[in-house]
């Protein structure tokens, strides 16, 4: 009965993701943690395993539509994979599966979660002063240079919590680069995930904090509610699902951090 549960539940985020573009990590790793009393650590773990499978597949469809900008790929990357390293080598040392680390993954995923909402609900403002202040948009070296150090935030934040590629990462790349039509800034946001969390999560791996039969259960649920909600996603009011969703995030940050 809890594999069912587990396929409806990868069937539910997939679902969600499909219609909103929000990451599974805001979803499914709260929901391991508070539904199923999976420990936060081994619920990173598997939905990093998770995320590097389906954002697989997800840059295939975006390299031939040419939708990813590589170079920023490059410059993420040069950020978040060492990031995620030092991040493996940090939760190694003082030993992810014991219980106060996992109180520090809990509030993390928490304060991810919040990072989420707030993105999902400021993006729009966030373009309408970055296109009113062009001077303010950074070129060049700098830019570069801060494309580097998003990637190290961003590859810090995935490998404790496994959230932040997705609408946090997509919000960073609507500021740094404005001019990204939204297929370029989806193409490119999933392009650079692919390395960070199959690195991030062979290092879970290597800790010992994957669940390799729950991982199946939710891709087996997963893959059909995707491909649903990507097709039905016209069907409902954006507004109101970002609402919907930002809503139930905020809920899932606060149980997250006072529990």
């Amino acid at each position: 009965m809890t594999l069912i549960n587990y396929i409806i539940s990868g069937f539910m985020v997939g679902l969600l993701v499909g219609m909103t573009g929000v990451g599974g990590g805001s979803l499914m790793t709260p929901l391991l943690t508070l539904l199923f009393g999976i420990p936060p650590s081994v619920a990173v773990g598997t939905d990093l395993a998770f995320a590097s499978i389906t954002k697989t597949a997800g840059t295939f469809t975006h390299r031939l539509r040419g939708t990813v900008n590589w170079r920023i790929v490059r410059f993420l990357c040069m950020g978040a994979l060492p990031a995620a390293v030092m991040a493996t080598l940090w939760l190694k040392h003082f030993g992810v599966l014991n219980k106060e680390m996992d109180h520090i993954i809990r509030y993390s995923i928490g304060v991810s979660v919040l990072l989420t909402v707030i993105a999902l609900l400021f993006k729009g403002k966030i373009m309408g002063w970055i296109n009113a202040n062009p001077e303010k948009q950074l070129q060049g070296k700098s830019l570069d240079w801060v494309t580097i150090i998003a990637g190290v935030v961003l590859g810090t934040l995935v490998t404790i919590s496994s959230i932040g590629a997705g609408a946090v990462g997509a919000t960073l790349l609507v500021m740094l680069y404005p001019r990204l039509s939204p297929a370029e800034i989806a193409g490119t946001d999933i392009a650079y995930a692919v390395p960070l969390t199959a690195i991030a999560a062979l290092g879970h791996w290597w800790l010992g904090s994957i669940n390799w039969l729950l991982l199946g259960s939710l891709l087996l649920g997963s893959v059909p509610g995707i491909t649903i909600g990507s097709w039905s996603a016209r069907a409902v009011p954006e507004k109101f699902l970002r609402g919907l969703l930002a809503t139930t995030l905020t809920l899932v940050a606060t149980k997250m951090l006072l529990s």
